[in-house]
C-alpha cells in the first residue's frame, strides 16, 4: 500500500471515530422558561371555576378531578389498559409479509460432477434469472408460545387491576389530606380576622405607651414592662397567624387551585361531634376484604401462581404449525407461485433442565405473596384499631377544648364589662381577649383532628369515598357523591 493510500485509509478511519463520538448540547435557558410557560398553561387548564364559597365535598371532588398524582394514577389505570390490549395481540399467530428484487451482476450457473470418476458430468448451465420478483406469506403458530402468551395476557389483566386498587389508595389519601387541610383553613378563616384586629389594638396600645415614656409620664419600669407584655402578645398572635395562613395554601395545593387566587370557605358554626356506634367486628372483616393494599397483594399473589404455570408450560415440547404462499418470477420455475404447509414439533430442552428450579423461585414467589399479604393484614388491623383509640381520644380533646374556649370567652366579655367601667387597664383585657383566641385556635384545630379521626375509621376499613360509576365527571357530581358515600357512613 502506497503512502497515498495509507494517508486516506487513516482519514477515513479518523473521520468514522469522530463521527462515533456523539455529543449532546446544553438546553437552552430560553427553552426551559418555554416549558416553564407551557406546565403554568397546562396545570390548571380547563378547571371549572370557582364560584361561591368553598365546601368541604366541593374541595374533595376538585382533588379527586384535578389534583396531579390522582391524574397520574388514572393515567397510568389507561396506559394499563393499553398494554392488556396489546399483550393480547401475542396470542396470534405470527405472520410474515415480504416482496422485493433480487438480481446479481452475472448468471447464477452450475455444473456436476461424477462423484465415482471426478469428472465433469453437466456442462455449466443455469436455471434461476438474473433479475427476479419475489414475495412472501408466511403464517406460523405455535402451540406453547400461545400458552405461555395467554397467562402473560392474564398477568397483564391483573396488574391492570393492581394499578385500580393503586387508584383507589390515591383518592382515599388524597380526600384525607383534603380533609385535614379544610378544617384547618375553616379555622383560619374564623379566627384570622380576629387576630387581626387584635393585632392592631395591640399595636396601638404599644405606640400610646411609647408616648407617654416619651413624655416621662409614670413609672419607666413599669411602662417597658407593659410594653414588653405587649411585644410578647404580638409574638403569640404571629405564631397563630402564619400557622393558620399556610393551611389555605396548603388546600389551594391539593385542589390544584392557582395560589394566587383568593378563595373563601362555606363556614359553619356548628361543631355536631359524630358517634361511632358500628359493630367493629365487621368493620375488621371489611377493612381486610377491601383494603386497596390488601387486595392489590391478592393479585400479585394470583400473577406468581400464574408465573407457576408459566415456568411448568415452559418445560412442555411445542407443536408448531405453518403455512405459507410464495411467488417468484424466475422464468425457468414451471409454477411461480405456489402454497407449503407443515406441521413439527420444537422442544427446547435447556428448559427442561432449568423447569424445576423456575418452578421453584415461581413458587418461592407465592410464599412470599402469601406472607407479605399476612403480615399486611396484621397492620391493616392495628390501623383500625388506632383510627378507633385516635377518634375516642380526639372527641375527648374536644369537649375538653370546647369548653376552655366557652369559659374563656365569658371571662373576656367580663373583661370588656370591667375596661368599659374602668376596673381594669388594657393590658388586662388583651391577654384576657389573647387567652380567648388561643383557646378558640385549639378548639378549631382539635375539631379538625376530630372530623380527620372519625373520616380515618371509614379510610382503614377500606369503604370508597366514591361509587365505581358516575354520571359524569363535573365537580358537583363528585361532590354530591362524596356527601351521599360520608352520609351512607354515618348511617
Amino acid at each position: 500500500m502506497n503512502k497515498k493510500h495509507k494517508l486516506f485509509a487513516a482519514s477515513l478511519l479518523a473521520l468514522a471515530i469522530g463521527g462515533c463520538a456523539v455529543t449532546s448540547d446544553p438546553i437552552e435557558r430560553s427553552a426551559s422558561e418555554e416549558r416553564a410557560r407551557s406546565d403554568m398553561a397546562s396545570i390548571y387548564k380547563d378547571q371549572e371555576p370557582l364560584s361561591g364559597p368553598l365546601t368541604l365535598h366541593q374541595a374533595m371532588a376538585r382533588a379527586v378531578k384535578y389534583n396531579l398524582e390522582a391524574r397520574l394514577k388514572v393515567m397510568e389505570e389507561a396506559l394499563g389498559q393499553r398494554q392488556l390490549d396489546l399483550a393480547q395481540f401475542d396470542m396470534l399467530p405470527r405472520m410474515a409479509l415480504s416482496a422485493g428484487y433480487a438480481g446479481r451482476n452475472n448468471v447464477s450457473a452450475s455444473s456436476s460432477q461424477s462423484v465415482q470418476t471426478g469428472t465433469q458430468s453437466l456442462e455449466p448451465s443455469t436455471s434461476q434469472d438474473r433479475d427476479r420478483e419475489v414475495a412472501d406469506l408466511t403464517m406460523v403458530w405455535n402451540v406453547l408460545d400461545f400458552g405461555v402468551s395467554y397467562f402473560s395476557a392474564k398477568q397483564q389483566s391483573d396488574q391492570r387491576y393492581i394499578l385500580q386498587e393503586r387508584k383507589r389508595k390515591v383518592i382515599h389519601t388524597i380526600t384525607q389530606d383534603v380533609r385535614s387541610a379544610y378544617w384547618r383553613a375553616v379555622a383560619a378563616e374564623r379566627l384570622l380576622k380576629q387576630i387581626d384586629t387584635l393585632m392592631g389594638r395591640i399595636n396601638q396600645a404599644r405606640i400610646n405607651s411609647q408616648l407617654m415614656s416619651a413624655q416621662r409620664i409614670g413609672d419607666p419600669v413599669q411602662a417597658l414592662s407593659y410594653q414588653r407584655a405587649l411585644i410578647e402578645a404580638t409574638r403569640q398572635l404571629e405564631e397563630q397567624r402564619r400557622a393558620l395562613t399556610l393551611a389555605k395554601t396548603e388546600l389551594a395545593a391539593l385542589i390544584n387551585l392557582p395560589m394566587n387566587q383568593p378563595y373563601t370557605l362555606a363556614l359553619d358554626d356548628s361543631y355536631a361531634v359524630p358517634q361511632f356506634q358500628g359493630d367493629f367486628a365487621k368493620l375488621e372483616q371489611q377493612a381486610l376484604a377491601s383494603r386497596p393494599e390488601l387486595r392489590e397483594q391478592d393479585y400479585q399473589a394470583r400473577i406468581s401462581a400464574t408465573e407457576t404455570r408459566k415456568a411448568m408450560l415452559r418445560m412442555l415440547p411445542g407443536l408448531e404449525f405453518s403455512a405459507g404462499g410464495h411467488y417468484d418470477s424466475n422464468s425457468f420455475l414451471v409454477n411461480q407461485s405456489w402454497a407449503d404447509y407443515g406441521v413439527k414439533v420444537t422442544w427446547n430442552l435447556f428448559n427442561v433442565l432449568s423447569g424445576p428450579q423456575a418452578i421453584k423461585v415461581a413458587e418461592a414467589g407465592q410464599s412470599v405473596a402469601e406472607a407479605r399479604r399476612q403480615a399486611m393484614s396484621v397492620a391493616v388491623l392495628a390501623q383500625l384499631y388506632v383510627a378507633r383509640a385516635n377518634f375516642e381520644e380526639s372527641s375527648r380533646q374536644f369537649k375538653t377544648s370546647e369548653e376552655m374556649a366557652r369559659l374563656d370567652g365569658q371571662i373576656a366579655e367580663q373583661l370588656r364589662n370591667r375596661f368599659q367601667t374602668n376596673n381594669i387597664g388594657e393590658l388586662e383585657l388583651i391577654q384576657g381577649e389573647l387567652n380567648n383566641l388561643q383557646t378558640q385556635l385549639k378548639r378549631d384545630l382539635s375539631y379538625a383532628e376530630l372530623r380527620n379521626a372519625y373520616a380515618q375509621l371509614a379510610v382503614s376499613a377500606g369503604t370508597d369515598p366514591l361509587p365505581q360509576e358516575l354520571p359524569d365527571d363535573k365537580v358537583q357530581t363528585i361532590a354530591n357523591a362524596l356527601q351521599s358515600s360520608e352520609a351512607n357512613w354515618n348511617r
